[in-house]
């Protein structure tokens, strides 16, 4: 896609979600980090830094334990569930230096993970893409939106479902991410 066609997408993305004073240049710039890794926590640990919201861009998952979503139809057939095979739940905000840059939720296969991973998701606050990253694992980009889907807080600015899978094609994790307007406060905490 052309410089000048992906900017003016920006752009009108941009606006759609209420960011009239966000650059179309950062926004893009803000996409392409985002699809130029497989995981959030990579691509939001990069912009963090990039943006001076922290000089060390170390993200943090704040997990709601409390929150559990039984998967629909769909989410187990792309994640090659059984009907009685046990899914795990992961409701987290990510946030850089106490900055919430994402809202995401997360299905994963505790059965296609080790014992340790599935351990440290359960206890921890650690990322998901930390946590699962010595498996390889890549994302399947399933869609991006402008703004927010249900569910997505009111500040939310783009919107991405994915598929992540490891090294050997089987299904992880079903995300889904909503990217706040947090992302786009220049030099915070520089």
């Amino acid at each position: 896609m052309a410089v000048r066609q992906t900017l003016a997408i920006a752009a009108a993305t941009a606006s759609a979600a209420g960011l009239a004073g966000c650059a179309p240049a950062q926004l893009h710039r803000f996409q392409q980090t985002l699809r130029s890794r497989d995981s959030a926590t990579a691509a939001l640990t990069e912009w963090c830094r990039a943006e001076g919201i922290a000089r060390e861009g170390e993200i943090r998952a704040l997990v709601d334990r409390t929150a559990f979503e039984e998967p629909d139809g769909e989410t187990r057939a792309l994640l090659g569930l059984a009907p009685d095979q046990r899914v795990g739940f992961r409701h987290v905000r990510l946030a850089c230096n106490g900055v919430v840059l994402s809202e995401a939720k997360n299905w994963y296969v505790p059965a296609a993970l080790t014992p340790e991973m599935n351990r440290a998701l359960e206890t921890t606050d650690a990322p998901f893409g930390k946590v699962v990253a010595s498996l390889g694992f890549h994302r399947e980009r399933l869609s991006e939106s402008a703004g927010g889907w249900p569910g997505c807080p009111a500040d939310t600015v783009l919107s991405h479902r994915g598929l992540l899978r490891r090294a050997d094609g089987a299904a992880i994790s079903l995300v889904i991410e909503c990217y706040t307007k947090a992302n786009f406060r220049r030099g915070s905490n520089p």
